[in-house]
């Protein structure tokens, strides 16, 4: 009987329907509050009720700062990383309707590392024999694929990696010739892979930039990496991580 009960939304009070269920550390959610929640957020089943709401009214707010947002530049296809250049700010959604979207608006003050993960996939293609059977050439021939993955590490309460990927769809490359079948192709041979890897260098060169330049009169040092947390951080005054605190070497 438990297991059909009726369970109400420990944060609208709302009736939660059959297989509606969100289920946090110490009550239940909806799928209309789960909804509004960030989309980088990934610790719901171990969040209380108290942090839900506060991560809403934080979300509630954001929407203040989606309206007040000014775009300069834009990256990528379908997922897009947002630039407002003058406040110093970005967002990343997929979403056109950014009011409805509210996508989360990070200052790049808060942005602790910025990176590439080119991920290379292969496919071995094969054809049919006389008996219409798929089998091996030989020697054996593969199609090799790549994908690029953005990530932009973050200082925020409530997520710490955004990660989202560039090209609309997987990048393919082909072998020049049979005898060399095994090894890649050489990347740097295909103007999208070119493209995506040159769009990546942008981003992370605009986020650094004006990470950097947002500090200068604060912190004249320059970014090191925290041996405590890991971030890139510009040293405090008494030469501590300005993330975690820790002192630095």
């Amino acid at each position: 009987m438990g297991l059909f009960s009726k369970k109400s939304c420990s944060i609208c009070g709302g009736e939660i329907g059959l297989l509606g269920n969100r289920k946090l550390d110490d009550g239940n959610m909806c799928k209309n509050c789960a909804a509004k929640l960030s989309p980088w957020f990934s610790e719901r089943r171990s969040s209380t009720v108290a942090q839900i709401e506060e991560q809403l009214a934080y979300r509630e707010a954001n929407r203040e700062q989606v309206a007040a947002f000014n775009t300069t530049r834009t990256f990528g296809v379908n997922m897009k990383l947002i630039i407002d250049e003058d406040a110093k700010k970005f967002m990343v959604t997929r979403e056109r309707d950014l009011e409805k979207a509210n996508p989360d608006v990070i200052s790049f003050s808060q942005v602790t590392g910025c990176d590439l993960d080119i991920a290379e996939n292969r496919h071995e293609e094969k054809r049919k024999d006389a008996d219409g059977k798929l089998v091996s050439f030989i020697p054996p021939r593969y199609t090799f694929s790549y994908d690029f993955d953005m990530i932009i590490r973050v200082n925020t309460p409530y997520f710490d990696t955004i990660r989202f990927r560039l090209n609309p769809s997987s990048i393919v490359t082909n072998p020049q010739s049979p005898t060399i079948a095994k090894l890649a192709p050489d990347p740097q041979s295909s103007v999208d892979y070119r493209e995506f890897e040159a769009m990546a260098k942008e981003i992370k060169d605009a986020l650094t930039e004006v990470r950097n330049i947002g500090r200068e009169d604060a912190a004249p040092k320059g970014p090191v990496k925290c041996p405590a947390c890991g971030a890139q951080t510009v040293p405090t005054a008494s030469n501590c991580c300005e993330y975690c605190g820790s002192v630095l070497s």
